[in-house]
């Protein structure tokens, strides 16, 4: 069951150097809180995976968390490149970094398979390009036993740890949020671990249309952080802040000034 705890005592708990860390959250309810403590207790050697890898991955592969990631997308959304990502690819600055690229459709189905407790999924959306020989060791060809068709197969997502943020959990560590999601679910029921930041903990959860339900037993910990997902933004709660993204491209651009940046939020 879900215990509430402040966020350093999650990370602590949950998260250990070595680990496969999925932190999930689609435009919105990216947990970059969860993400800087990370940072703040040194975390090494992670493997990151996430969907759509942007300021909250460029920020921990700067900060030389990261051994590798594996990922179907990556950019600062509406600005351009990864600075930080790039330079650990191009030049191995803090440390180099290993990458497994997969379709979005392929990392959606692989949190599906874990979840789902099956070791792999089946969908058609590799035909005809060059991400299984870049992958190979996760993508594999397979023959449908029924039509004959020639399919490809992507192993299932089991990360040791999700880190994901919710608009609130209540006092028993049932999880619930709503707005645009994404594979958020799908990464805490493939995890062995599972960290929320939520902006509130209130007394019971009201009905929502479309709001998603995590039960407190698929959740390891619960931390309340109000804000938790700035600069992204947790809808009813908070608002994008456009600005700070502007702002990354040059900080994340100049090693120096990304050093300073690290400086500021240890």
């Amino acid at each position: 069951m879900a215990e509430i705890v402040s966020l350093p005592e999650a990370v602590t708990a949950a998260v250990h150097d070595g680990d496969t860390v999925a932190m999930e959250g689609f435009t919105h309810l990216i947990p970059f809180a969860a993400g800087h403590e990370l940072i703040r207790q040194g975390r090494r050697d992670l493997t990151l995976i996430r969907m759509t890898p942007d300021l909250i991955y460029d920020q921990l592969i700067g900060a030389g968390c990261a051994r590798k990631l594996i990922f179907s997308w990556g950019g600062n959304p509406g600005v351009g490149s990864l600075h930080r990502f790039r330079d650990a690819v191009e030049h191995g600055w803090p440390v180099p970094l290993e990458l497994e690229e997969h379709s979005h459709a392929g990392m959606a189905n692989r949190y599906v398979a874990g979840a789902a407790g099956v070791p792999f999924a089946v969908l058609r959306g590799y035909n005809g390009t060059g991400l299984a020989g870049g992958s190979a060791a996760t993508i594999r060809p397979i023959t449908c036993p029924f039509t004959g068709e020639t399919l490809t197969a992507v192993s299932a997502l089991r990360p040791d740890v999700a880190v994901i943020h919710a608009q609130r959990a209540d006092r028993a560590g049932n999880v619930q949020f709503w707005g645009i999601t994404g594979v958020q679910k799908e990464a805490v029921l493939s995890s062995q671990r599972a960290v929320v930041t939520v902006e509130e903990i209130v007394d019971s959860l009201d009905g929502r249309p479309d709001a998603v339900v995590l039960p407190a037993w698929t959740v390891s910990y619960i931390a309340r952080v109000p804000d938790g997902a700035h600069p992204s933004y947790a809808l009813g709660y908070s608002a994008r802040d456009n600005e700070y993204y502007s702002n990354w491209d040059a900080i994340s651009r100049d090693r120096e000034m990304f050093t300073q940046w690290l400086d500021d939020i240890r």
